[in-house]
This record gives structure tokens, sequence and C-alpha cells, in this order.
């Protein structure tokens, strides 16, 4: 195998670059990270005149939190006005149906009903509609219990919401559109790659200390973005050790969620939620692109990446969850799916937290975006957090 600085080199093109000796750094751009939004970044840079390397610890690309999600394309109805996630979940929404359109991406506009269980459940839709149309999104649509019944006969609802514009999208496929984006745009992912530290070099950019399967290389590059998911955190101790003024980098806390996948047809043409409850928006029901039904995620708290969740499956709890909003589901037809981790910057209880995409004005370190806590909707932001990301980079010259 040819060590990282080897491979690196060898990928990059020096097109109309002056030759990289001297005090010139190897590379002109590194992204750590190929999960979507590292990808989304990866993007952005190459498509303003960059040639971007994504460094990609695994032996693809979304093989963490970005292959493991419900694959949902949400419209921006639960966040804070004013938060990044939502300007960047309802920007990327728009910029995502028209790039699938575009390229061919696998996707549908299914819609989604967020429904009240009963009548006392009611007001809390009042309360996120105010949010949603703070945030801009102005199609959703209030439903009595006989609309309801009409659009979706299984459901048993008080009342609900349609927001027309969510929808799923194959995030895999997405995925490999962005690495075609790049390798056409003159960058490339490179994998079985791990960035193990990095510094401030004496030219102004940053030595990074890779490994891959030949050994451990050192090689510069002018400017460095961080999107390492659930692995953030030596990399953010690394940023505090040479950060330019006091700064302290957000923790990564893990978030395990389970989903449920169920063996029969379900009779649902759209996605189902039921009224968010406190840490997150309950034991919903999503489709895939074949039709498939799946629920979840549930949320357990966890000190360390690890999939693999001790004890029975918690089917109970999730039929009766689930029997809340569908009561004729068939008894014993669910099944155990996947299971995916949140990179949450908060801890269990505490009120959730805003992506953190932090550049040279929380940092100091010209030429340097560190993003944090890209949890959900950070698929359906992607291309928002890619040019946020591009923008970013140039501040602090």
């Amino acid at each position: 195998m040819t060590a990282p600085l080897g491979v690196l080199m060898d990928s990059v093109s020096t097109g109309n670059r002056r030759p990289r000796s001297g005090p010139l750094p190897d590379l002109d751009a590194v992204v750590v990270g190929a999960g979507v939004v590292g990808l989304a970044a990866a993007r952005a840079l190459a498509l303003r005149g960059h040639e971007p390397i994504v460094v990609e610890r695994h032996r693809r690309f979304g093989a963490e939190t970005s292959s493991r999600s419900s694959e949902v394309i949400h419209a921006g109805l639960y966040y804070p006005q004013g938060s990044l996630k939502a300007r960047a979940c309802v920007e990327g929404r728009a910029a995502l149906y028209r790039y699938c359109e575009a390229r061919g991406v696998p996707h549908r506009r299914l819609g989604k009903l967020v429904t009240a269980a009963d009548p006392a459940q009611l007001a809390r839709l009042d309360a996120i509609v105010e949010r949603a149309a703070a945030n801009g999104v102005s199609d959703l649509c209030r439903l009595d219990a006989a609309e309801v019944a009409r659009l979706e006969p299984a459901l048993r609802s008080a009342g609900a919401l349609l927001s027309p514009s969510t929808g799923i999208v194959d995030s895999h496929a997405l995925m490999q559109a962005f690495d075609a984006d790049i390798a056409g745009a003159g960058g490339q992912v490179v994998y079985d790659t791990e960035l193990l530290g990095f510094e401030r070099s004496q030219a102004g950019g940053f030595v990074l200390r890779l490994r891959d399967a030949g050994g451990v290389s050192e090689v510069s590059a002018a400017r460095l973005v961080l999107a390492a998911g659930l692995f953030s955190d030596p990399l953010a101790a690394c940023l505090e050790a040479m950060a330019e003024r006091p700064y302290r980098a957000p923790r990564t806390r893990f978030a395990r969620g389970r989903y449920m996948a169920l063996d029969a047809r379900a009779p649902f043409s759209r996605l189902v939620y039921p009224v968010p409850e406190p840490g997150g928006l309950g034991i919903h029901l999503t489709l895939d692109m074949a039709g498939r039904a799946r629920f979840g995620p549930d949320v357990e708290w966890i000190d360390a990446v690890d999939y693999e969740a001790a004890g029975e499956p918690p089917v109970a709890r999730f039929e009766a969850a689930i029997r809340a909003y569908w009561p004729d589901l068939p008894e014993g037809r669910l099944r155990p799916d996947y299971t995916g981790i949140r990179p949450k910057i908060v801890g269990p209880g505490e009120p959730d937290a805003d992506f953190a995409v932090h550049g040279p004005a929380e940092h100091g370190s010209p030429r340097l975006v560190a993003l944090f806590g890209i949890e959900s909707p950070g698929l359906t932001a992607s291309l928002a957090l890619g040019d946020l990301v591009a923008e970013r980079l140039a501040e602090g010259g």
C-alpha cells in the first residue's frame, strides 16, 4: 500500500498551479470525513476552483451516521427561528430537490403527516405551524380528523399537519453523486486514511499526520475542513491547542437509535410522525425508495461508538408507540433493522443544540472550518452546509 503522502500527492493534478516545492503546501484543501456533509463541503470547494482531497478512515463514504439515517428530506418544521438548523434545512431542502432532479438521484416528495393522537395534543400542532412559518415553511396544511382519514384511512388521528415538501432520498446515490462531482472538478476521496492530528505550519497552513495501511506520514495543506462526525473529539483537542484565542470546541456525545422494519406492506403512502416529544421526534414511520416501512429511531445514550445494543430488541416498546397512531399494526411483524448513532453536542435532558460550524471568527485560525453536532437535518441541509463551509473557509485571509 502507498503511504498517505504518496497517495495524496499522486492524486492531485498540478494543473495551472505552481510546482509544489519550498514553502508551498503539498495540498490545496483537505476535508476530513466522507459523510454526506464532508462530501458536500468538498464538492462546494471543488466547484469554486479548489482541489479538495477528502480523507476517510473507512473504506467507503458515509460509513457512519450518513448511511444510518431515515433518509428523510425534512421541510424545516421544528427548529428554532433564526437557527442555523432552520436556515440550512429550508435552503438545503430546496437545493437538494433541484440537485436530485438534475443528477437523477432517486427521491420522492411523499409528504408527511404530523399527527395528534388525541385532542389534547392539537394545541401542539398550532405551535409547530407558528415555528414552521417563522422558518419560511409556508405550505403546511392543517387537517381535521375526517380529512386525515380520507388521506390515510389506517391512521388514528385527532388532527394533523400535512407537510407536502417532506420527502425521501436514496442517501447512497446522493453521496455517490457528490463523489462524482468532486472527482469531475479535480478533487478526490482517499479511503482507509485517518487524520491522527494536525498543527499550524510555519508557512501558515497546516501539517497533517495521516495513517493508512502503509504507515504514518505527514502532508501539508493550505486549507482544512474538519467534518469527522462521531470522531470529532481528538481533532477538537488539536484545534484547541493551536487556536489563536481562548477557544473551547464542542465535545461529541453519542445517542444511539434503533430502527425496526415491518415485514409486511404498510397501508400508508406518506410519512407519519407523532407530535414531537422532549429529546426527539418520537417513533415515526418512514418509507424507503422501495416502499418498505420502517419505524424509529429510539434514543439511548452511550459512552462510545457501538452499534450493537445489548439485550433483547425493544419490540414491545416500539409496538406500543406505533399503535398510538396505527392501532392495527399486525402483531409480531416488526423486525430489528439497522442502528444509527447521532453525534450530539449536548447530553441527556439538555435542550437540543444548533449546528456548530466554527471558522476563524470562533477559533481565530484562518483557512480552517470545523463542524460539530451535525445530526438531523444534516442530510437535508448538506448542500447548504457545504456552501457555508466554502464561504467561511475564506474568512480571515
